[in-house]
């Protein structure tokens, strides 16, 4: 069993910051690509930021040099620091990682979301 498990949504005011972190848990050989996905109400999800198992980084236009996506490869978690919030960037994010289990099989797992929520 595969689980992703994330943490650090919130509230907070527009240009604050926050850091959210998704934990890999459960019978894992290896952790290929993962990514931070957001979906706002009424939208559809879209891509935030991703990250290959060596680490080279792609983000969306409307998150550059505000957002910074890492990983630790020792803890099979991700991390998302969100810096200079606008209120647009509010909605429920997802982690995901295409995750090599110990029986081989091969799947993308989702996280659960957190609520990530900017206004004054």
């Amino acid at each position: 069993q595969v689980q992703l498990v994330e943490s650090g949504g919130g509230l907070v005011q527009p240009g604050g910051s926050l850091r959210l972190s998704c934990a890999a848990r459960g019978s894992i050989f290896s952790i290929n690509d993962m990514g931070w996905y957001r979906q706002a109400p009424g939208k559809q999800r879209d891509m935030v930021t991703t990250i290959t198992s060596g680490s080279s980084t792609n983000y969306a236009d409307s998150v550059k040099g505000r957002f910074t996506i890492s990983r630790d490869n020792g803890k099979n978690t991700m991390y998302l620091q969100m810096n200079s919030l606008k209120p647009e960037d509010t909605a429920v994010y997802y982690c995901y990682a295409n995750i090599l289990s110990t029986d081989w099989r091969n799947y993308g797992y989702w996280g659960q979301g957190t609520q990530v929520t900017v206004s004054s």
